[in-house]
């Protein structure tokens, strides 16, 4: 019997089969990332989704400028966030996401909170006080949009990509350029 002959078969399928387990590893740890990244991308989606939703309720009460069937601005604004999910939506992004992330989307829920004090204090969409919450909120939008396509993505984006001069907007508001909001 050849030792060598014998100690070179073993080796040798002793390698193919760490390759393949190896090679196995790799490929599930890469479809595991690639999950990870799916369900990051649909919870910061719901966590938007659901803070623009409750934006738009609150810019409706603002602009309608009475109180609702209840009487009550500050129960209907509750109501908004409420409703709108934001708060679901806000509990799972602090469980899947980056502390980037995750930072951002808690500072967007503050401004919001702070868009809806306002609004429920009685800021009507063109007074000075709907527009001192309403522009760090927009601010936020922005912040939170660009950590996440920073993770997610690894790209930027910046005001002048869309010829603005700031993410908040008062660059592009009618009332803050006539000198009617601060």
């Amino acid at each position: 019997m050849d030792w060598g002959t014998l100690v070179a078969t073993v080796s040798g399928g002793s390698l193919a089969v760490v390759g393949t387990v190896l090679a196995d590893r790799l490929r599930g740890r890469r479809e595991d990332d690639r999950g990870d990244g799916e369900r990051r991308r649909a919870v910061y989606i719901e966590f938007i989704t659901a803070a623009e939703a409750c934006h738009s309720r609150l810019r409706r009460i603002a602009q309608d400028g009475r109180p609702g069937p209840d009487g009550d601005r500050q129960a209907q604004t509750r109501a908004a966030l409420t409703e709108a999910g934001v708060y679901e939506a806000r509990e799972r992004l602090f469980i899947e996401a980056s502390t980037a992330v995750a930072r951002a989307g808690q500072s967007l829920f503050e401004r919001l909170r702070d868009l809806q004090r306002a609004v429920g204090a009685g800021a009507g969409a063109a007074s000075p006080a709907f527009h001192d919450a309403h522009h760090p909120y927009i601010g936020a939008v922005w912040a939170y949009r660009v950590a996440v396509r920073g993770e997610l993505e690894g790209r930027s984006l910046t005001p002048d990509a869309f010829g603005w001069q700031r993410w908040d907007g008062r660059d592009r508001c009618a009332l803050c350029e006539a000198g009617g909001a601060a």
